[in-house]
């Protein structure tokens, strides 16, 4: 009895742990168009990519079925419309649950209901006034079914509920949204629900169209923008707005809210007058996105756990009305070929990517790597750039050959290398904001080879590097390293609890 609850908590720690997936990946998927494919197809479609949860506006049933049995998580809503009744009404909520969740869960994996959309910008004093009600009889009817904790409730805000972002740590809700969020943060902190928020770089740019404000909207190397007040020096504008909001939540008592980003993305095209809308933008900022959440990173002030994040959107919507640019967010063809290509197609199981040969013929001076005094937030940049770019960094993805040592300075000096080699007798693309520098000594390591273009591979692995794969000073810049052992903590439990089993069954 004893190792029978023992390899059960054995499977439930490892089954439950969020190492091996990437469930911070979602994407929005609206339905303002008349070309989208059908919701089977669109299933099918996420099947094959490493999106992990999808956001809709409502609770379209033919599409919550379609769903059954993917895993894919599922974010419902609740039409802003329908706030007074449910507000009013715990019946009228209990019936949106029967119709809306009941039908379908747990085949289809819903794990969030939004009840209205960007409530608080209406300006709507009676909608406003009846969010939380509403939000508090959706709850209690989930109770009523037992899906309380189960299914968490929340609702959705622009990112003009702050009434400061700059700098992020002076970020604070606008003076007349405080009254009326202290309680809906209170129901979010009591309920264990997240404050789910829409950050988009690409309208900050719009207000800033420096070289260098894109640069740092689109994640790519930049001089970076210091807190005055933290000195924490900002690499892009994403965290930046994200920890913003963490600081405004800070400031109302209820910093360990969880921030989940409801919608962010950037369109490919828009009107002549509009800069920044292109594919190429597009990819850049989605890119690196996700590269950014896949290195784990965080945020400044949350380090070592990517954020839940939705992109906008799963296809564009050629009936959404507003500027030309609303309609071009799309990551995929209504065909269901990509727009571009940022990484999300799923590899086969079992599969690893391995460092690619690159064929050049001419031969580098060596090998690029960082400089041993760039900065933690400076490697962040350049690993989250690199790996925007169309470069296979697949290698440095957990189960990759170059994953271990997981930390950020080994992962960087890969990339950089990766990308320096495309065009090697260019020594200016081994520069990265003069943070990186060319090498003689091979840095590659047990199995993990770094390229150098020219070079007829015979296998042999020389010149180990040693500083970095395994130096304190490597490690010192990820303090949020996997480690494929238990912790002490964790080992100290299952001991615990092994003991407390024997003692029941002697």
């Amino acid at each position: 009895m004893a190792l029978t609850i023992f390899f059960s908590l054995l499977l439930l720690i490892f089954t439950a742990s969020p190492a091996n997936a990437q469930s911070f990946i979602g994407v929005n998927y609206g339905l303002l168009a008349d070309n989208l494919p059908p919701p089977s197809d669109t299933a099918k479609l996420l099947q094959s990519t490493s999106i992990q949860k999808v956001r809709l506006y409502g609770a379209d049933p033919t599409i919550i079925k379609s769903l059954a049995g993917t895993g894919v998580g599922i974010v419902i809503g609740v039409a802003n419309g329908d706030l007074p009744s449910l507000a009013s009404d715990l019946s009228v909520a209990s019936q949106w649950i029967n119709s809306n969740v009941l039908p379908f869960y747990p085949a289809s994996r819903i794990i969030l209901i939004n009840v209205g959309n960007e409530i608080l910008l209406s300006n709507d004093l009676n909608l406003v006034n009846q969010l939380l009600p509403a939000m508090q009889n959706v709850q209690k009817a989930l109770d009523l079914v037992s899906l309380g904790g189960k299914i968490k409730v929340s609702t959705v805000h622009a990112m003009t509920v702050l009434g400061q972002s700059e700098p992020p740590s002076a970020g604070s809700f606008a003076p007349g949204y405080q009254a009326g969020l202290k309680g809906i943060l209170q129901f979010l902190s009591e309920t264990g629900s997240p404050f789910v928020i829409n950050p988009y770089p690409f309208f900050a740019y719009l207000s800033d169209q420096r070289p260098e404000t894109l640069s740092f909207c689109l994640f790519q190397p930049n001089p970076g923008r210091v807190d005055s007040n933290t000195g924490i020096k900002y690499m892009n504008m994403f965290d930046a707005q994200v920890d913003a909001v963490h600081s405004a939540l800070k400031s109302m008592g209820f910093e360990k809210v969880e921030v989940v980003v409801a919608e962010t993305g950037w369109p490919t095209s828009g009107d002549v007058n509009v800069v920044g809308p292109s594919v190429e933008n597009a990819k850049a900022y989605n890119g690196n996105l996700i590269a950014h959440l896949r290195s784990m990173v965080g945020t400044p002030l949350k380090p070592g756990k990517a954020i839940d994040t939705y992109i906008f959107a799963l296809f564009d919507e050629n009936l959404k009305p507003g500027p030309s640019f609303e309609r071009s967010f799309g990551l995929y063809k209504p065909d269901l070929s990509m727009a571009y290509d940022i990484g999300l197609t799923k590899t086969t199981s079992g599969q690893t990517s391995q460092s690619p040969s690159l064929g050049k013929a001419t031969t580098s001076t060596g090998w690029c790597v960082p400089k041993e005094d760039a900065t933690r937030e400076q490697l962040q940049a350049s690993l989250d750039w690199v790996c925007g770019q169309g470069i296979d960094c697949g290698p440095i993805m957990e189960g990759g050959v170059c994953f271990e040592p997981n930390n950020l300075v080994s992962h960087t000096a890969y990339a950089m290398n990766l990308y320096f080699q495309k065009s090697p007798e260019n020594p200016t693309d081994c520069d990265f904001s003069q943070t990186a520098r060319i090498t003689s000594d091979n840095p590659s390591y047990n199995n993990c080879v770094y390229p150098r273009a020219g070079d007829v591979g015979d296998g042999s692995v020389r010149g180990v590097m040693n500083k970095y794969v395994s130096s304190d000073k490597a490690m010192d810049h990820n303090k949020s390293e996997c480690s494929s052992s238990l912790s002490l903590p964790l080992f100290t439990i299952l001991v615990s609890l092994i003991s407390i089993s024997l003692h029941v069954n002697l």
